[in-house]
């Protein structure tokens, strides 16, 4: 296939674009810049701008940009630029490619479970309402500005993931480092829900949207087996044989983070229910396989 795909300098869009080359699709990156090379499509999403004339004869493509949620601490100014990047981003490449003559066929949209909220206790799939808080509204903006590639007729899916398990960037990114030095424990009360999922299943996830016809609107791309935050640092002692019991106090953390502790010290269960109806099967099923693949 023909496949474009945004985000791609990112932790899961660099391996995407490398998993689908190595298949042998063609894939185009959107920089935000002038086109340097004949795979790159300029686009700007402030300006809600994509070159449409490099787009055309795409299959298929995949938004995944966006600024990085825990980047940065969230001020009112880097709040506004976590919501724009991903509404404008994606209301720009909905336009897109419902303007082309042969619009792709399928657009898929990395969003987030953080539109469930702080879900406690509860497990949630797909059918689940919206959540309260920041990000839920921002991930409902989201997923609302993708409409123009939906009223065309393409078949668009929400790619709602959770916490990636890799060394390489990301969330995870920053635990490995802690914990390899001893440091690593519990979030908090440790008792909060964290839904992971590993590299390796999250691209695989990915192609699996884009390959499976039948598929559109929400899809949770988490791990089967949610677990709390107690079990993930018990999980990340064993596999780096370090000791990772001293508990990370809720206050420290909202000293360091600000608002986004809150959503750090959240719990969200979500679970996987289309991915694995659709016949999706994790090569990384449990935490400890997850995290045993990162180092791989």
């Amino acid at each position: 296939m023909r496949i474009a795909v945004t985000g791609s300098s990112g932790l899961i869009g660099r391996a995407l674009v490398s998993s689908l080359r190595a298949d042998g699709h063609e894939v185009l990156r959107l920089v935000r810049r002038p086109a340097r090379a004949g795979d790159e499509v300029e686009w700007d999403p402030g300006r809600r701008y994509v070159d449409t004339a490099g787009l055309a004869g795409s299959d298929a493509v995949v938004h995944l940009a966006g600024a990085g949620v825990g980047d940065h601490r969230w001020t009112e100014a880097y709040k506004r630029e976590i919501r724009d990047s991903r509404v404008l981003g994606t209301a720009a490449v909905a336009e897109a490619v419902a303007s082309l003559d042969a619009p792709p066929r399928t657009l898929v949209v990395g969003t987030g479970v953080g539109y469930y909220g702080d879900t406690g206790d509860r497990a949630v799939d797909e059918d689940a309402p919206p959540g309260t808080g920041f990000l839920a509204d921002v991930c409902r903006a989201w997923e609302a500005a993708a409409a123009p590639a939906e009223e065309a007729g393409i078949r668009t899916v929400y790619a709602r993931t959770g916490l990636v398990v890799s060394r390489h960037g990301g969330a995870w990114g920053r635990l490995f480092p802690v914990f390899r030095a001893g440091l690593g424990g519990p979030l908090g009360g440790g008792r909060q829900y964290w839904s992971h999922i590993a590299l390796h299943d999250h691209i695989a996830a990915l192609r699996h949207l884009l390959e499976t016809g039948g598929l559109s609107g929400p899809v949770n791309l988490t791990a089967p087996e949610p677990v709390t935050q107690r079990e993930v640092a018990a999980a990340m002692g064993r596999v780096l044989r370090r000791p990772a019991v001293l508990p990370v106090p809720a206050a420290a953390l909202r000293l360091v983070l600000g608002e986004f502790a809150g959503d750090v010290l959240g719990s969200q269960r979500v679970l996987p229910r289309r991915l694995l109806e659709s016949g999706f099967v994790f090569a990384f099923p449990g935490i400890e396989d997850a995290v045993r693949a990162a180092l791989r």
